[in-house]
């Protein structure tokens, strides 16, 4: 097929996996940021500090996956922090209102889990629907999404915060805190996401249709791609890792509010911008978008540990980071 064909060597397929200095960069900036860290502090490779940093980096992780193949597809979402808002409130409140009927158990708890996971289907589907049925721009679609999604929250929280039963809270906090040989369960979670999208990426039909699309949809029409249906699907999958996502940060905090995932899109757009998928689409990596994420988080962590620039800054600085990466990537495709 035509997209197979055009987009093989930059999947690295045809002419083996090669290194060469676009993905290695993610990589060398990684290591640099673990040796600035322990140089600045000696606690910052300690296992309790790694497995905070991982474990707060999951979240985005495990968004940014599904959202390298939607950004992948020439696509956009703005709204994947305030869906996270919107579903984590609903979650709690659902599980809240079962607590007189079934009691405090899991059964409570599981009923919650599915409850977001289908939210972030649902969600997923609706942005996806509008911008391939509808033909509205994802950035508008999303855009208004976001905003319509913080506003829920904050009507449904009556400006203030939705908490969880404690007694519920309190079984649920290992789903978190727990995990297998040391291993919290979000950073496990977000592990085996980030392997089965990796294969996805680079060894199904989905792949290379996503990547077909975003470099040209209409030779990927012509080559009996169904694009609206694979870009629809795009969407879903990230509303569904949102939804995930949700599922694994309620028990961390056992509440949801206004300022619950804020920020969190540009966390995840920048996470696999600086992995090295094209913002223009038509070319991902999750592994680059895992690395993308760990630099984000490392970097997040050095500047409180060493209290170098302001937290409040944080923002700003991956801003920066998004502007830089995707100057780089365009002063790369124009000296080739």
């Amino acid at each position: 097929m035509t997209d197979t064909t055009s987009n093989a060597p930059a999947n690295g397929k045809g002419t083996g996996f090669k290194f060469d200095i676009q993905a290695l960069g993610p990589i060398l900036a990684l290591v640099v940021l673990i040796v600035i860290g322990y140089l600045l502090n000696p606690d910052f490779l300690a296992s309790k500090n790694i497995t905070n940093v991982l474990s707060r980096s999951a979240f985005i992780g495990i968004m940014a996956v599904g959202m390298t193949f939607v950004i992948t597809a020439g696509g956009l979402d703005l709204s994947v922090g305030s869906m996270t808002a919107f579903i984590a409130g609903i979650m709690i409140m659902v599980m809240n209102a079962l607590i007189p009927a079934l009691g405090t158990g899991w059964g409570v708890i599981l009923i919650g889990m599915g409850t977001g996971l289908m939210l972030g289907a649902i969600a997923g589907a609706v942005n996806g629907l509008l911008i391939t049925r509808m033909g509205i721009e994802a950035f508008i679609v999303t855009l208004g999404m976001m905003v319509i999604f913080r506003s829920l929250v904050t009507w449904m929280a009556d400006g203030g915060t939705i908490s969880l039963n404690f007694s519920i809270g309190s079984i649920y906090e290992p789903v978190y805190y727990g995990g297998l040989f040391g291993i919290r369960w979000p950073i496990i979670v977000f592990a085996v996401v980030a392997i089965l999208g990796e294969i996805a990426m680079r060894h199904t039909a989905y792949g290379r249709h996503c990547a077909a699309i975003g470099s040209n949809e209409q030779v990927a029409r012509y080559s009996a791609v169904h694009v609206k249906n694979v870009r629809l699907m795009t969407y879903v999958v990230l509303g569904i890792l949102v939804g995930l996502a949700s599922v694994l940060y309620v028990p961390r905090l056992g509440s949801a509010s206004n300022s619950t995932g804020l920020l969190w899109e540009l966390e995840t757009i920048a996470a696999v911008i600086i992995g090295g998928t094209l913002l223009s689409g038509g070319f991902g990596r999750v592994w680059g978008t895992v690395v993308g994420v760990l630099i984000l988080g490392l970097i997040d962590n050095i500047l409180n540990l060493t209290d170098l620039v302001s937290p409040y800054l944080n923002g700003a600085i991956q801003g920066v980071i998004i502007i830089l990466a995707v100057v780089l990537q365009r002063a790369r495709k124009s000296s080739r």
